[in-house]
């Protein structure tokens, strides 16, 4: 295609000949105001140098005609494939397709938009943050064309969009156009969670706010059932009224993460179940445990169970310690005591059950504690509680503890012997797969890497696990589940030497931390416990077994499909494994055994907030551009026809797209119309003309 234009290069700045016409012009003014002869030759010889300074030229270009740009953008996100509307959004794709491609001069742009889940992906078609992120989508696939050359948007989606519109797609001039795939008078339940709080302090109610909604229902009052479920134990169901805040309390029974599920009864005409379905992840923190250590003689060790709790600001640490035995007497009157009389039955009888953990160390039958005080926390253990009983040699002696009724709770008898001499303590090959003991730095190797120990309590067990051995095999850490609660037994008295440093120490602090909370029923410390978690669209699942195999887990998805995942041992008693995962929500996971749940992706997607056909996210773009965004409930297409920018953009039946009529300059061209040296000859003649007509 050609094209042909007048064109200017002047021969002099363009100033200069703006003055020099406005003086010519002047002159001539005047002289015909003065009835000049020869004014009209002088007129055409100034117009001559004007012309000849202008240097007018014809200007030949070459145009190629560039193609308009239109941008179909598919909505594939999971909101947009319920019900019929994943059938409807293909029909229509194929159709405005077809279409699109049928115009000359229409280059096709189509983008997928899927929503990323929060499984790990941040691209143009999906977010970390969950959520269909259709305009980002369609300005990257428009990044790169003028906006010029954009003919229009046509959007195939249910509305339910989560980035906001730039301001660059409404300054375009193109129409923006939304097909909605579903009528606009649609009804859906919803269950929303409010505020709910990150963590709690195990054995006290935590309130949840929330809100059920009858979306697009007449009647939005109604009672709504909630189910709930913490780590997949239910609890009894709630009763709200939708379309208000409601509360409900909620008490965690463990420490850790608890994965709380809300589920509201399905309502009137649902679109999905999905959200329907809430889930909160709450984790449970001990307020202050509160421990109680009971010290017998003093010795060198005795400050090392002080020192290690109470250099923990979580533990509320009460020290029964024996300062003078009944056996001595000073004869010092009692009206010049000032010891305050050590609240004895308050401890041991009345809130006995208050402490999460009794330590007993080195404590041997001296009157101060009466039997029955004893056996209050033999009770104590059958019931729930936690005992840790690190022995001495008067463990083996007459006046032993085992003598009293926590023998009935105390998984090992003392032989009478205690051992003395330097040896190494050993992780025995249970103990490498307890979760007490393994992987204790240093005990990978033989004999391991840590300091010697010079006392044993010999003692013979009757049940629990030998996870540690002294010389000659000999049980030096036991462990034991006691009807409710748990008893360990460390049958040495010497652990403070790794405190000390002795021949490089050891990890006393690690261990003695690990004893403890497993006493105390750290749900991370179970010998048996199935663990899940999903990051980045994998999931990782770990076994922790005291048996030397496990069998398959079972998965199962957020949308009730099934799979097998083979566990391989990474360590002793950990078993892990992983699998490729592309659905939001909460996978259940069983080995016949334990079970576990976790979620995946955002725990209340965005994409399931609202799962309503609506123009409101689309409304603002579509008036700003001038275009449409109509209702569709079946699969008919509207038509495409090409209008000039400017116009309007739909009607019955159809969309518009504008039609730019771009070009691009191929070549140019350039013939000068009029030479100078011509243009000075006729100046040159009229002004002799002018003076001929002057002269007579």
């Amino acid at each position: 295609m050609e094209s042909w234009q007048l064109g200017f290069a002047p021969l002099v700045p363009d100033w200069l000949l703006t003055a020099g016409t406005i003086a010519v012009v002047l002159l001539l003014v005047l002289a015909l105001i003065r009835r000049g002869p020869g004014v009209w030759w002088r007129s055409i010889a100034y117009a001559a140098l004007l012309v000849a300074l202008l240097n007018p030229s014809a200007l030949r270009e070459e145009r190629e005609p560039v193609t308009d740009v239109a941008v179909l953008a598919i909505d594939r996100s999971q909101s947009n494939r319920l019900a019929d509307r994943g059938d409807r959004t293909e029909a229509l794709a194929a159709a405005m397709r077809d279409r699109m491609d049928a115009q000359p001069g229409l280059e096709l742009r189509e983008v997928d938009v899927t929503d990323s889940l929060g499984l790990g992906t941040d691209d143009a078609s999906g977010s970390t943050a969950g959520g269909t992120r259709l305009f980002s989508a369609i300005e990257d696939a428009i990044a790169d064309v003028p906006p010029e050359r954009i003919a229009g948007i046509v959007a195939i989606t249910d509305g339910q969009i989560h980035d906001l519109a730039p301001r660059a797609l409404a300054t375009t001039g193109a129409p923006f156009h939304a097909l909605l795939t579903g009528p606009d008078d649609e009804i859906d339940r919803t269950l929303t969670i409010e505020d709910a709080p990150r963590f709690s302090i195990v054995g006290e109610t935590m309130t949840l706010k929330l809100r059920v909604d009858d979306a697009g229902a007449e009647d939005t009052t109604r009672i709504a059932q909630l189910e709930i479920r913490i780590d997949g134990e239910a609890l009894p169901p709630v009763t709200v009224t939708t379309g208000r805040t409601e509360e409900i309390e909620i008490e965690l029974e463990h420490g850790g993460e608890n994965v709380i599920e809300i589920e509201a009864a399905p309502g009137p005409g649902e679109l999905t179940l999905e959200n329907n379905r809430a889930v909160v992840i709450a984790n449970g923190i001990r307020d202050r445990l509160r421990v109680l250590l009971v010290s017998g003689e003093p010795h060198a060790g005795e400050r090392t169970w002080r020192n290690l709790l109470k250099a923990d600001p979580a533990v509320d640490l009460v020290h029964f310690t024996i300062l003078r035995p009944p056996e001595k007497q000073d004869g010092t009157p009692i009206n010049e005591l000032s010891l305050i009389a050590f609240p004895t039955r308050e401890l041991f009888s009345v809130k006995l059950n208050e402490f999460d953990l009794v330590i007993f160390d080195r404590y041997r039958r001296r009157g101060v504690l009466p039997v029955a005080y004893l056996k209050n926390i033999a009770d104590y253990v059958d019931n729930g509680g936690a005992l840790l009983m690190a022995a001495g040699p008067d463990f083996a002696s007459p006046f032993s503890i085992f003598r009293t009724p926590l023998a009935g709770v105390l998984p090992a008898a003392p032989t009478g012997e205690v051992i003395t001499g330097g040896y190494h303590p050993t992780v025995t090959d249970l103990g490498r797969r307890h979760p007490v003991t393994a992987g204790l730095p240093g005990a990978d190797q033989s004999p391991p890497r840590w300091g010697r120990w010079f006392r044993l309590i010999d003692a013979e067990m009757a049940t629990g696990e030998n996870l540690m051995e002294g010389p000659g095999g000999k049980p030096l850490m036991v462990l034991d589940r006691v009807k409710e609660g748990r008893v360990a037994q460390l049958l040495s008295d010497h652990a403070w030497l790794w405190t000390r440093g002795y021949e490089g120490g050891g990890p006393q602090a690690e261990m003695l931390r690990r004893l403890a909370h497993w006493l105390m029923k750290e749900p991370d410390l179970e010998e048996e416990k199935l663990r899940a978690s999903a990051q980045g669209g994998t999931l990782t699942v770990t076994r922790q077994t005291m048996a030397t195999e496990t069998p398959p887990v079972t998965v199962t998805r957020p949308d009730g499909t099934t799979e097998s995942l083979t566990l391989s041992e990474d360590s002793p008693g950990r078993f892990t494994g992983r699998m490729e995962i592309d659905q939001t929500g909460l996978y259940r996971l069983s080995d016949g055994i334990e079970t576990a749940i976790t979620a995946a992706g955002p725990l209340n997607p965005k994409e399931f907030a609202d799962v309503r056909v609506t123009r409101t996210q689309v409304g603002g773009l579509v008036d700003e551009t001038g275009g449409s965004a109509r209702f569709i409930e079946d699969e008919t297409a509207p038509d495409i026809r090409r209008i000039r920018p400017g116009r309007t953009a739909s009607g019955s039946g159809w969309i518009g797209l504008n039609a730019n009529e771009e070009y691009a300059v191929r070549a140019v061209s350039e013939h000068t119309l009029i030479r100078p040296e011509l243009a000075l000859l006729i100046a040159l003649g009229a002004f002799m003309l002018a003076w001929r007509r002057e002269g007579r």
